[in-house]
């Protein structure tokens, strides 16, 4: 069967393409077509459908987080493979070749796939609370081999005020390392979420990005036409312009349905009690709503406000495919430049404290301002060296330098693109493989054709 890498270019668009020579040349001598994502368009619930061919209703993955009915318990960013229902793209390839070997550099829900190679950020949390960037891999042995050759894996780079190009360079060059031995090579490139959601999609700094993972992914995309490897890049959604935050729990808790506890002076959400609360998703809320008598009062709460584009019951939801038992009992859709935060409390000084630190595991919902140094704070930097110094020296830190305030955010994405010029894209190293259009759930297809299956498990068909 034909060695294939697939790289998830987040953030990849039409209009980005032209600024990113090499990738040019990859779907001038291929093809090229427009991506229609899933709802919500967000990484772990796209990445689910690319690997499956299933929708969010099938597969479960109905955002990045979502609460945990059973544990009463808001998570975002899990890793656990199991979450994911229904069969993986190489485990349809292992039912007619069952040594078919894969390898998953960061692409999400790596732990316990059943994947040959894995590569995953996962910090070292050590008993005293103190963080450390690292990397969990499979085999384990793969880990000192990578960190030797590569160095630690950059994770205050991978995400957070400082996130930068080392991050997916350093994932290119795991990578590389692992294209020679799989069959299946996953690689996931972060680098345009940055910038992009920092500055919007249509600055300077959104084209140098483009440009810059464009120069950071050639050597990977060298080594696999020396390989003669089959080649598809592609992109979950794309970054379109921000400049409307909604505080969506802060208008549930004005009407009496959001209730918080308090301990030593902060602030946290109870969803315990709440009548309603959401976990906000870039674009996209879910509402969880305990009590169906308050169905009613919520969506016109929730209708009513600027930014909302759409409120989906259950109904709307089987309509775009997102009507799953961890879903919310009701899901707001934003405006085209709006967003939601998952800010809840109405003082500042009753935040939690990890509202200012670059905590994605803590807080109840998605926040971009994570990507910001705290533009009030003209000390902010000089504060994060002396905490950078504190951990050096082996002592506990808490990093306070996140903005409380949503406004520096740029870009944003969740929804389904109006144009297709700022939506994803997908490219192919073959000519005459794709149409002008593909389908989310069509990927898994496109891919099984590609790696040369037969057809009895493939069942490929592009729209044109």
């Amino acid at each position: 069967m034909d060695k294939l890498l697939v790289a998830d270019v987040v953030g990849l668009t039409p209009d980005l393409l032209q600024h990113m020579p090499r990738l040019q040349r990859l779907a001038a001598k291929g093809s090229s077509a427009v991506l229609d994502p899933v709802l919500p368009a967000v990484t772990c619930s796209v990445q689910s459908t690319f690997l499956t061919g299933l929708t969010p209703a099938e597969h479960g993955i109905v955002g990045n987080g979502w609460y945990f009915r059973d544990l009463g318990e808001v998570h975002l960013w899990r890793q656990h493979n199991r979450l994911v229902q229904g069969e993986k793209v190489w485990e349809t390839i292992r039912r007619q070749v069952p040594d078919y070997t894969v390898a998953n550099v960061c692409w999400w829900y790596a732990m316990g796939a059943s994947t040959d190679w894995t590569v995953t950020p996962r910090p070292i949390y050590y008993a005293d609370g103190k963080k450390a960037p690292d990397c969990y891999t499979r085999p384990p042995e793969l880990h000192d081999e990578l960190v030797h050759e590569l160095g630690e894996f950059p994770l205050f780079q991978y995400w957070g005020p400082t996130a930068s190009l080392r991050s997916t360079e350093w994932i290119v060059g795991a990578a590389r390392r692992l294209l020679p031995r799989a069959d299946l090579t996953l690689a996931y490139l972060p680098h345009l979420d940055y910038d992009l959601q920092r500055f919007g999609p249509d600055s300077a700094q959104a084209r140098r990005a483009a440009h810059d993972v464009d120069a950071a992914l050639a050597p990977l995309l060298d080594d696999a036409e020396l390989m003669d490897a089959r080649v598809v890049v592609l992109s979950e959604y794309g970054i379109t312009r921000a400049d409307t935050p909604v505080d969506i729990n802060r208008a549930l808790r004005a009407a009496g349905l959001l209730n918080v506890h308090t301990q030593d002076g902060m602030e946290y959400l109870d969803p315990w009690t709440s009548r309603a609360f959401a976990v906000a998703d870039h674009q996209v809320a879910h509402v969880y709503v305990a009590d169906p008598a308050d169905l009613e009062q919520v969506g016109a709460l929730c209708a009513g406000l600027r930014g909302v584009a759409q409120v989906l019951d259950r109904a709307g939801q089987a309509a775009v495919g997102l009507d799953h038992e961890r879903a919310g009992e009701l899901v707001l859709v934003a405006e085209p430049t709006a967003w939601f935060t998952y800010y809840y409390w109405e003082d500042d000084d009753r935040a939690p404290d990890f509202a200012r630190g670059v905590e994605i595991h803590r807080k109840p919902g998605y926040d971009p301002a994570e990507l910001f140094f705290d533009p009030k704070d003209r000390l902010v930097k000089a504060r994060a060296a002396l905490t950078l110094a504190r951990k050096a020296a082996g002592l506990r830190y808490a990093m306070k330098v996140v903005p409380l305030d949503p406004a520096p955010v740029r870009g944003t994405h969740g929804r389904l693109p109006l144009r297709d010029e700022e939506g994803p894209m997908v490219i192919c190293d073959r000519p005459d493989t794709l149409g002008s259009r593909l389908a989310a759930t069509q990927v898994r297809d496109l891919l099984l054709d590609l790696a040369g299956a037969s057809a009895a498990t493939s069942t490929v068909s592009t729209v044109s």
